[in-house]
This record gives structure tokens, C-alpha cells and sequence, in this order.
């Protein structure tokens, strides 16, 4: 099994060479393996079926680079906005769709049989504003969630989830509206069970709970801090969430923890804060194990689901792991 991580470049003010690969063990270890030079590819998505991983590199005029799993470049188009941060691939693997942070914009891609990119089939453009002057000075679109045919946009300036439908031939229809509490800041939605589903608060440092409705609709229901430890220092920049069963992941920046909740009740507890490395972004977590992108730690912190030791593999400056 292999790890990919994204990172941030020189082009961008790190100190990565573009994607690196590690040879991941039985037991979880990780083997430095091959580097691809490229500018900032801070996000990576694995096609579910053609070999191939696209890769956002977050530049001001924004692309998206197609990579074979071989790690080799087949193409490279404009993301079609400035700062691409987050990349989602329909169920049906049809089309790509790329958010560009600073442009506050949602781009739609053909995707052909084989992997490659197509064609721009549609972007639509947020416009708006949120209560944070530095933060949220416009519309920063931050991810995409695909169910079915339903696209849930998330926007950290306007603190909103706007809804969408894809149609066949990759143009986007608007569905709904869906306001955060202001200040909040979303980055990035994740389904639970049932109805419920968890928005990442980056500006205001929360986990907020809300209850889908109909499909694409979003209605807060509770608001807790995303930290078990309160953080006083400055503010807490969270960043990624993923969800194992039971238990909910997310990962503070600043902190420098990610912090495990029991979500099997109606609102979140927090049981504990893992240290996981300095600012992490994102994180992967494969068997047991959770791998840590630690963007100023140079490093991948990677550390036992339930607690326990940590184990650090270099790497400049990663944003983002998959495991393949």
C-alpha cells in the first residue's frame, strides 16, 4: 500500500518538492519511495477506478495536474479560478468538480473513461461576505460534497452551504441556501448517520452539528468548541475531519492536535486531544493508524486511532495524505 502526500512547494512559500510517495508496511511504517516535481499540489483525489490522482496545485492562476499511478504527469488544465483547494469526484465518476478558495468559485470537469479531464462543462461563482473582516471579506468556496446528484458547496466567507444539482451534462442548478451560525467559517461537510451531518468551523474553532433536509438543506442543531482542552492562545484554525463509526476525528491548527469525539449520541464529546505535530492540515487515517500532515513540523506524524506514541517520517511542508 502507498501514501501520497501533497505538499506545499516554493511556489507558494514552502519547502516541498511537489508529491512525494511512501511504501506503507503491515504495521504501518513508512518508507520514503519516489518525489514528482510540481508547483503546490495541496489536495490529491484518486480516481475510484482509472489509475490516475489529480492533484489541486493551489496556485493564484489555479490548476489541476493529472497524475498516473505510476507517478508520472499526463496533463495539466486551469482550475478556472485563483487558490484551488479542494477536488471531488462525482459517484459516477463522470466529472471532477474543483473548489478555488480565492476566487469563491466551483468548477465542473468532464471526466473521460480513461481518467483524463475533458472539458470545463460549468463553474458558478459565490458573491458575499461574513462577519470576520480578515477571513471573511468575500466568498471563499473550500469543498464540494457529491450525493447522488447533489452537490453541497461549502463556503468559509459567506457561511454557507449552497446546494446544487449536477445534471448529466456536468452544469450546476441551485437547490438551496443553508446559513452557519456567522463567524463560523465553514471548511469542509461530512455525512454521519441518519440525517446528521458535521461542519468543520475554521474562523471560529468549532465542530458544528447540523440536520440534513430535504436532501442538499442544512439546519444547524448544535454548535461545541473543536478541542477537548479549551485554547486560549489565539485562534484555532481547524481543518479536517474524518469519521470512524462511532468516533470523529478533527484536527486543529495552532492547538496542534486532533481531537477524538464520541458521536453517538445527539451532540459530539470530546474525549481526547492527540498531539499530532505542528499546524496539522490534513490526515488520513488507514487501519488504526492516523497520518498526519503536520505542515510546519516538515513532517507526517502518524500515531495509534485510540492515543499513544508518535512516530514522524520528514517531508517539506505536507498538506495533504492519501492512502492508496
Amino acid at each position: 500500500m502507498d501514501v501520497w502526500v501533497g505538499s506545499y512547494t516554493p511556489a507558494t512559500g514552502g519547502n516541498g518538492t511537489g508529491i512525494s510517495t511512501f511504501r506503507r508496511s503491515a504495521t504501518g511504517e513508512l518508507t520514503p519511495d519516489r518525489e514528482l516535481a510540481m508547483p503546490s499540489p495541496s489536495w490529491l483525489t484518486a480516481h475510484p477506478t482509472a489509475p490516475v490522482v489529480y492533484a489541486a496545485n493551489e496556485l493564484t492562476d489555479g490548476t489541476i495536474t493529472t497524475v498516473s499511478t505510476d507517478l508520472a504527469i499526463l496533463d495539466t488544465v486551469s482550475s478556472g479560478g485563483a487558490d484551488p483547494c479542494h477536488l471531488a469526484i462525482s459517484q459516477d465518476a463522470r466529472h471532477l468538480l474543483c473548489s478555488n478558495y480565492s476566487s469563491g468559485s466551483l468548477s465542473v470537469f468532464a471526466l473521460a473513461a480513461d481518467g483524463r479531464i475533458a472539458e470545463q462543462t460549468d463553474l458558478v461563482r459565490h458573491e458575499g461576505t461574513g462577519p470576520h473582516a480578515e477571513r471573511q471579506e468575500a466568498a471563499h468556496v473550500h469543498m464540494a460534497v457529491i450525493q447522488d446528484r447533489v452537490v453541497s458547496v461549502v463556503d468559509l466567507g459567506t457561511d454557507e452551504i449552497r446546494g446544487y444539482e449536477l445534471a448529466d451534462n456536468g452544469k450546476l442548478e441551485a437547490l438551496s441556501v443553508s446559513p452557519m451560525p456567522p463567524g463560523t467559517g465553514p471548511r469542509e461537510l461530512h455525512r454521519g448517520s441518519g440525517d446528521l451531518a458535521y461542519v468543520v468551523g475554521e474562523v471560529n474553532g468549532t465542530l458544528v452539528v447540523v440536520r440534513e433536509g430535504p436532501p442538499g438543506a442544512f439546519t444547524p442543531v448544535t454548535v461545541v468548541p473543536a478541542t477537548k482542552t479549551p485554547y486560549t492562545e489565539g485562534p484555532n484554525w481547524v481543518a479536517h475531519l474524518e469519521i470512524v463509526g462511532d468516533r470523529l476525528y478533527l484536527s486543529n491548527r495552532n492547538p496542534d492536535c486532533v481531537t477524538e469525539f464520541d458521536v453517538s449520541g445527539a451532540e459530539p464529546v470530546a474525549l481526547a486531544d492527540h498531539p499530532s505535530g505542528a499546524f496539522p492540515r490534513h490526515f488520513a487515517i488507514a487501519d488504526d493508524t492516523i497520518y498526519v500532515a503536520a505542515q510546519k513540523d516538515d513532517a507526517i506524524v502518524a500515531f495509534p486511532r485510540s492515543g499513544g506514541a508518535a512516530v514522524r517520517y520528514p517531508t517539506g511542508t505536507p498538506t495533504y495524505v492519501l492512502v492508496r
